[in-house]
């Protein structure tokens, strides 16, 4: 964790709303609500659990899979 926290790309997130969107796996909701409090743009996941943010029914986070990271980051 110390080598996490010294990494300059790295910001520590808490959470003060949970807003449980991932109902198949409680347990995953961790991301989605730190990176809607990171102010993030999406999610990259391969999980299934994370289909309910692909559909683009929720307007603060859009999970993405790890190839369509590599197209939106150009490589």
């Amino acid at each position: 964790m110390q080598t996490l926290n010294n990494l300059p790309d790295i910001e520590y997130i808490t959470r003060c709303y949970a807003w449980n969107l991932i109902t198949a796996d409680l347990e995953d909701n961790k991301f989605p609500d730190c990176a809607i409090a990171g102010q993030a743009r999406f999610v990259v996941s391969e999980d299934k659990h994370f289909n309910i943010l692909r559909a683009g029914k929720h307007p603060f986070i859009t999970a993405i899979k790890i190839a369509e990271f590599k197209i939106i980051m150009g490589k």
